[in-house]
């Protein structure tokens, strides 16, 4: 197979290789994948630098996110396979920045009806973060005013969309025009640019008496400004910090408005919560099957072929992108094995 290897940390994804490489084995529980599309996340930049919390002993292939199909099933699985050879899936598993790898049947679903690979590839992480941010950690319901930070990378994008879903009104940020355009796009209500320093005004008085919004979807790190603009009783969701800190937030604001701080970690529901997982891919699913979730590809730029992986990863880094920023692993890279 084709693969880009790690066998000593980098800068930056600037010197990532492809090399030819053996094709991986799977254990008795993993399924063997012919990768089609790849998606990039910050967390790879990160991985490749050895400045991620995971990091896998050398050598390793990067790359998480993917869609393709199943070139075999489990050999000695504990139960009858869900898929079979030639079935089209998505999921995560280390090592996706190649043509194959191996991964077990809990991370994988199958690609939805009447998607691409390309659309399915960035939907793994994303469309489960946001999902279960607004609907299990924040209760979204008809009605309320759902403020949605970066809302158009990939969690964002997913964000707006669940929101609308629910019936809610989205107020959306962005950094740029084009940004403000997509969020608009996929459903935003409102877009407002979260460089103009006013914006907690502005957000505030698109809501009915200007009461503020009842729930902020931050992935930036702007929880002490988004106070300023949440309603009595709102719900400010902590989902990351792409802005790069950590931030402080002043507590007194929290308390004078019965703001709840409330955490999204999506990841670790497979430790603490693993029955909320399958509960929350029905409903993504049904939403998807409904026409109301869609996918988020990057289309102002195409990214074919593995030596495009490291242009993906650091278009991704200098945050010019929107949406998820996919990689299509196309069939002559495959046929060369």
């Amino acid at each position: 197979m084709r693969g880009i290897q790690i066998k000593q940390y980098l800068d930056g994804p600037e010197g990532l290789q492809v090399s030819e490489l053996p094709d991986p084995v799977p254990n008795d529980d993993q399924y063997l994948i012919q990768v089609h599309a790849s998606a990039a996340n910050f967390f790879d930049i990160l991985q490749v630098q050895g400045r991620y919390q995971t990091q896998p002993p050398f050598p390793w292939v990067a790359g998480a996110e993917f869609a393709g199909t199943v070139i075999s099933a489990p050999r000695n699985p504990s139960q009858p396979p869900k898929f079979r050879p030639g079935a089209r899936v998505f999921g995560a598993a280390q090592g996706a920045f190649a043509t194959k790898l191996c991964a077990v049947e809990a991370a994988l679903l199958p690609v939805p009806a009447g998607w691409s690979f390309q659309e399915a590839a960035g939907l793994f992480i994303t469309a489960p973060t946001s999902y279960a941010a607004l609907v299990v950690r924040a209760n979204v319901k008809r009605g309320d005013h759902v403020l949605v930070h970066a809302a158009a990378g990939g969690v964002g994008l997913a964000a707006v969309q669940v929101a609308k879903a629910f019936g809610a009104t989205v107020i959306a940020t962005a950094s740029t025009p084009r940004k403000l355009e997509v969020a608009k796009a996929y459903g935003a209500d409102h877009v407002l640019p979260y460089t103009d320093a006013d914006w907690p005004a502005k957000v505030k008085a698109l809501t009915p008496s200007k009461r503020g919004v009842d729930i902020v979807y931050d992935p930036v790190g702007l929880v002490d400004k988004s106070t300023k603009c949440t309603a009595w009783n709102g719900r400010i969701l902590v989902v990351g910090f792409a802005a790069g800190n950590i931030e402080k937030v002043a507590m007194n604001k929290v308390l004078l408005k019965n703001i709840s701080l409330v955490g999204i970690h999506w990841g670790a529901y497979s430790a603490n919560q693993r029955a909320m997982i399958p509960v929350v891919w029905k409903e993504i699913m049904q939403l998807v099957a409904e026409g109301k979730l869609k996918g988020t590809v990057y289309t102002d730029d195409e990214f074919v072929g593995l030596e495009r992986v490291k242009d993906a990863l650091m278009a991704l880094g200098a945050r010019g992108t929107w949406g998820k920023v996919v990689v299509k692993i196309p069939q002559d890279d495959q046929s060369r094995l």
